[in-house]
C-alpha cells in the first residue's frame, strides 16, 4: 500500500510542478509557477527551508539532482527558455554555477546521466530540440550539443541509458517516443516508437539488473502507459500497461527496475509489477493523493545503466 510519510508546506505562492529528493534522501527540491526553486532539509521527519533560489523569469517546470560525487548540484528548467545549474558553495549557500539559454521556447525537462559518465545533463524543449550539456569539472566549463528537430511541435521529456554506446529516449508533442544514439559528435535517431495517440508526457528507461532485455516506459495524454521491450535495441515490442481515467503525467522505475510508479490527473499514485506470465499487475495504489499532478522523479531514475556492475 502506498502511504504518505510526510507532508511539507513549501510556502510556494503558486502551483508546484516538480519535487525531487536527493541521492541520500536528506534534501527535497521543489519548483513552482512562482518562478522559484526551494530546497528543504528533511532529516528525521522534520523539514527546514535551506534555500530559496531566484533566477528564473517564468514558471519552473522541473528540478534534478546530480550525483553527489560532483558536489551538491541541482538543475532546473523553465518557461523562460533557460536551464540553470545551481551549486552549493558553502553550507546553505547556493549560487548559480551555469546558465544555458540557447533554446527558443520553454525548456520542459532536465535529467542527469549516471555518475560514471561525468556531469552530463539532457534538456528537452518546446522548440522541438534536445540539448546535451557536458561539464569539464576541472576547467569549470560546459560543452553543449543540440539535437535539432527531435520532435515536431515540442519535446516534453528525456531519459538516457548508459549502454556501451550512449542512447537517449525522448517523448514529444508528435505523440512519439524516439531513441537516439551518439555517433561521434552527433546524436542520430535510431528508432521511433509510435503507439500513443496524444502528447507523450514522460519516458523512463528501466535499470537492467542483468536481464537480457531493455525496457522503456512512456505515458501520455491519451491516458495510457506503454512498456516498450527489446532484446537487441533494434526491435521493440509494445505492451499497454493500463488505460487510466485521466491524463498520465509521470512514470518512474524503482532502482531495481522491477516496479513502475505511475501518477496522473486522477490524483492517484499506483505501483505496477510484471508477473511470471508477462502481465502487468497493480500491486499498490494511493487514492488519497492531493493536487493536480505528481512528480515521481528520483535521482538517477532517468539515466539508467545496462548492468548494475558499473
Amino acid at each position: 500500500m502506498v502511504s504518505v510519510l510526510n507532508t511539507i508546506d513549501t510556502g510556494h505562492e503558486d502551483m508546484i510542478h516538480g519535487a525531487e529528493v536527493d541521492y541520500y534522501g536528506l534534501r527535497l527540491a521543489t519548483c513552482s509557477s512562482d518562478n522559484s526553486v526551494k530546497i528543504f532539509d528533511i532529516k528525521s521527519g522534520a523539514q527546514t527551508l535551506a534555500a530559496d533560489l531566484k533566477g528564473h523569469g517564468g514558471p519552473v517546470w522541473q528540478v534534478a539532482w546530480a550525483h553527489p560525487r560532483y558536489g551538491n548540484i541541482l538543475a532546473s528548467c523553465s518557461y523562460d527558455r533557460k536551464v540553470i545549474i545551481w551549486k552549493e558553495v558553502g553550507p546553505g549557500d547556493w549560487s548559480k554555477s551555469y546558465e544555458y539559454n540557447n533554446h527558443d521556447s520553454s525548456v520542459n525537462s532536465v535529467a542527469w546521466a549516471p555518475a560514471e559518465y561525468g556531469l552530463i545533463l539532457a534538456c528537452g524543449s518546446s522548440d522541438g530540440s534536445v540539448s546535451v550539456l557536458t561539464a569539464s569539472v576541472e576547467a569549470g566549463t560546459w560543452d553543449t550539443k543540440k539535437i535539432p528537430n527531435a520532435h515536431s511541435i515540442g519535446c516534453n521529456t528525456s531519459s538516457k541509458s548508459n549502454l556501451a554506446v550512449k542512447r537517449l529516449a525522448t517523448g514529444g508533442c508528435d505523440n512519439s517516443v524516439k531513441i537516439w544514439k551518439e555517433e561521434g559528435e552527433r546524436w542520430e535517431e535510431e528508432k521511433r516508437l509510435e503507439l500513443h495517440s496524444d502528447w507523450v508526457r514522460d519516458v523512463a528507461w528501466a535499470p537492467n539488473v542483468g536481464l537480457p532485455r531493455h525496457q522503456i516506459a512512456s505515458c501520455s495524454q491519451d491516458r495510457r502507459v506503454i512498456i516498450w521491450s527489446s532484446d537487441d535495441l533494434l526491435n521493440w515490442q509494445s505492451t499497454i500497461l493500463n488505460n487510466f481515467d485521466d491524463v498520465v503525467w509521470n512514470v518512474s522505475w524503482s532502482l531495481t527496475g522491477n516496479i513502475l510508479a505511475v501518477s496522473g490527473g486522477d490524483n492517484k499514485i499506483s505501483l505496477w509489477r510484471e508477473n511470471n506470465e508477462g502481465q502487468w499487475i497493480c500491486i499498490s495504489e494511493d487514492t488519497n493523493a492531493s493536487g493536480q499532478s505528481h512528480s515521481l522523479n528520483q535521482t538517477q531514475n532517468n539515466f539508467v545503466p545496462e548492468q548494475r556492475t558499473l
